[in-house]
Protein backbone atom coordinates (compact mmCIF):
# COMPACT_ATOMS: atom_id res chain seq x y z
CA UNK A 1 0.00 0.00 0.00
CA UNK A 2 3.20 2.07 0.24
CA UNK A 3 3.99 2.02 -3.04
CA UNK A 4 0.62 2.51 -3.90
CA UNK A 5 0.05 5.78 -2.32
CA UNK A 6 3.69 7.26 -3.57
CA UNK A 7 2.38 6.60 -7.01
CA UNK A 8 -0.94 8.09 -6.35
CA UNK A 9 0.75 11.02 -4.69
CA UNK A 10 3.37 11.34 -7.58
CA UNK A 11 6.70 10.90 -5.32
CA UNK A 12 7.53 8.33 -8.64
CA UNK A 13 8.15 9.69 -12.58
CA UNK A 14 5.41 9.54 -14.33
CA UNK A 15 7.46 7.41 -17.07
CA UNK A 16 8.69 4.31 -14.18
CA UNK A 17 5.47 4.24 -12.25
CA UNK A 18 2.53 2.04 -12.93
CA UNK A 19 0.10 2.85 -14.29
CA UNK A 20 -2.86 3.53 -12.04
CA UNK A 21 -6.19 5.17 -12.63
CA UNK A 22 -8.76 7.12 -10.01
CA UNK A 23 -12.06 6.70 -10.29
CA UNK A 24 -14.20 9.72 -9.61
CA UNK A 25 -17.62 8.06 -9.09
CA UNK A 26 -16.06 6.19 -5.71
CA UNK A 27 -15.70 9.65 -3.73
CA UNK A 28 -19.01 9.05 -2.66
CA UNK A 29 -18.73 5.28 -1.44
CA UNK A 30 -14.78 5.30 -0.44
CA UNK A 31 -11.68 7.45 -0.33
CA UNK A 32 -11.25 10.66 -2.25
CA UNK A 33 -7.98 8.63 -4.44
CA UNK A 34 -10.35 6.10 -5.22
CA UNK A 35 -8.44 3.64 -8.39
CA UNK A 36 -10.36 2.33 -11.35
CA UNK A 37 -10.21 -1.55 -11.61
CA UNK A 38 -9.98 -2.92 -15.21
CA UNK A 39 -11.25 -6.08 -16.49
CA UNK A 40 -7.93 -7.89 -17.86
CA UNK A 41 -8.56 -9.73 -21.25
CA UNK A 42 -5.58 -12.18 -19.96
CA UNK A 43 -4.75 -14.14 -17.03
CA UNK A 44 -1.56 -12.66 -17.25
CA UNK A 45 -3.06 -8.76 -16.46
CA UNK A 46 -5.22 -10.35 -13.77
CA UNK A 47 -2.63 -11.18 -11.20
CA UNK A 48 -0.49 -8.17 -11.74
CA UNK A 49 0.22 -5.40 -8.97
CA UNK A 50 -2.03 -2.44 -10.52
CA UNK A 51 -5.43 -5.02 -10.79
CA UNK A 52 -4.76 -6.98 -7.16
CA UNK A 53 -3.81 -3.94 -5.11
CA UNK A 54 -7.37 -1.54 -6.35
CA UNK A 55 -9.32 -3.76 -3.97
CA UNK A 56 -7.62 -3.04 -0.93
CA UNK A 57 -6.71 0.49 -1.71
CA UNK A 58 -10.36 1.54 -2.23
CA UNK A 59 -11.36 -0.29 1.49
CA UNK A 60 -9.15 2.24 3.07
CA UNK A 61 -11.28 5.33 4.83
CA UNK A 62 -10.45 8.69 3.78
CA UNK A 63 -8.24 9.53 6.76
CA UNK A 64 -5.40 6.72 6.08
CA UNK A 65 -5.21 7.67 2.35
CA UNK A 66 -5.23 11.68 2.41
CA UNK A 67 -2.26 11.34 5.07
CA UNK A 68 0.09 14.50 4.28
CA UNK A 69 3.86 12.30 4.26
CA UNK A 70 4.77 8.62 3.36
CA UNK A 71 5.73 8.60 7.18
CA UNK A 72 2.12 9.65 8.15
CA UNK A 73 0.45 7.48 5.52
CA UNK A 74 2.10 4.57 7.20
CA UNK A 75 1.72 5.22 10.62
CA UNK A 76 -2.17 5.71 10.41
CA UNK A 77 -2.30 2.03 7.87
CA UNK A 78 -0.91 0.05 10.71
CA UNK A 79 -3.09 1.71 12.84
CA UNK A 80 -6.03 1.09 10.45
CA UNK A 81 -5.11 -2.46 10.42
CA UNK A 82 -4.47 -2.98 13.62
CA UNK A 83 -8.04 -2.60 14.20
CA UNK A 84 -9.31 -4.60 11.75
CA UNK A 85 -9.89 -8.66 12.03
CA UNK A 86 -7.58 -10.57 9.79
CA UNK A 87 -8.64 -13.94 8.18
CA UNK A 88 -5.55 -16.09 7.77
CA UNK A 89 -5.84 -19.77 7.19
CA UNK A 90 -3.22 -21.43 5.73
CA UNK A 91 -2.64 -25.37 5.40
CA UNK A 92 0.72 -26.54 4.12
CA UNK A 93 1.37 -30.63 4.02
CA UNK A 94 5.05 -30.24 3.31
CA UNK A 95 6.35 -33.04 1.68
CA UNK A 96 9.54 -33.98 0.77
CA UNK A 97 11.72 -32.53 3.31
CA UNK A 98 13.68 -35.59 3.92
CA UNK A 99 17.24 -35.74 2.42
CA UNK A 100 17.75 -35.04 -1.00
CA UNK A 101 20.55 -36.46 -2.27
CA UNK A 102 19.12 -39.94 -1.39
CA UNK A 103 17.84 -40.54 -4.67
Amino acid sequence: MIEVYKIITGKYEGAVAPRLERDDILVIRGNELGLKKFRPRYDLRTYSFTNRVVNIWNSLPNKVVSADSVNCFKSRLDKFWQNQDIVYVFRAEIEGTGNRSEV
